[in-house]
């Protein structure tokens, strides 16, 4: 890893997307091979990432065990600049730092997303989601135009690469994460793997499929625990193994630095 730690954003001013629940298993999957992560929460009110690692802190000490873990800082009363100097302060020597911003249209969240080096949009599988990214035309689905924050993003990443190479930093990697798949109708799911795949080629972001829609990620936040804390979850039904092996793909899919995805996987096993 370089000396400044890789930065993963999730991002997306829509709530409900499974941006919390997505955010934390990643940083976790990547503290089970060993990387130093340290996480930071933008969404001051809910504080729901924070408050994962918190209940994992006490369910280890509770059981006497110990797990891979992340820790985890809320971020209050902030400008950019004092975001970024907050950071680099509480993420000195971490391999990532990860943050997940509110599900709303928030300046800090916008500046947040400029800096990733990935940048993770989770989004549901609908028109209503993707209206955060594009428009589409009512009668035969083709995208009509970008939206604000794929502008953004897309500004964002042009100013990137006219300082890359100063900054001896990789280009931004956008991926958009599609969640609660399972939940789409197939005809509507196939416009929306269109519409996206149009846009991508636009935009410039790649797609991945993300987490299904599964209580068993509900259950687990009270104690903290993931999908990974084998050995700790009692006995794990077939869902719960496949839910297991989405988490795998979609840390895979990312294509973090040092083979990541990789290790993370053989990790899990």
């Amino acid at each position: 890893m370089s000396s400044h730690p890789h930065r993963i954003v999730f991002a997306n001013e829509k709530g409900g997307t499974g941006k919390s629940t997505t955010a934390v298993h990643v940083a976790v999957a990547l503290a089970c091979r060993g990387a130093e992560v340290v996480a930071f929460d933008l969404d001051h009110r809910q504080r729901t990432m924070c408050r994962y690692f918190e209940n994992r802190a006490e369910t280890m000490q509770r059981r006497g065990i110990d797990l891979p873990t992340v820790r985890c800082h809320v971020v209050e009363g902030m400008d950019g600049a004092a975001m970024e100097a907050f950071v680099a302060d509480k993420a000195e020597g971490a391999d990532f730092v990860v943050i997940d911003t509110p599900g709303r249209d928030d300046p800090l969240a916008r500046h947040s997303a400029t800096t990733a080096d990935t940048l993770v949009t989770p989004m549901n599988d609908s028109f209503v989601d993707f209206d955060l990214i594009g428009q589409v035309e009512g009668e035969n689905f083709k995208v009509r135009k970008l939206s604000f924050y794929a502008e953004l993003i897309w500004e964002a990443r042009l100013t990137r690469s006219r300082t890359s190479i100063e900054q001896n930093r990789a280009q931004m990697d956008w991926v958009v994460v599609r969640n609660r798949t399972g939940f789409t109708e197939a005809r509507n799911m196939a416009r929306i793997e269109q519409a996206l795949k149009e846009m991508s080629k636009r935009v410039g972001f790649r797609v991945s499929k993300g987490l299904s829609e599964r209580v068993i990620y509900r259950e687990l936040f009270p104690s903290g625990l993931t999908l990974l804390d084998k050995g700790h979850l009692g006995d794990l039904g077939t869902s719960h193994l496949v839910a297991r092996q989405e988490l795998r793909s979609l840390v895979a899919s990312l294509r973090l630095p040092e083979a990541g995805a990789e290790q993370v996987a053989e990790a899990a096993q």
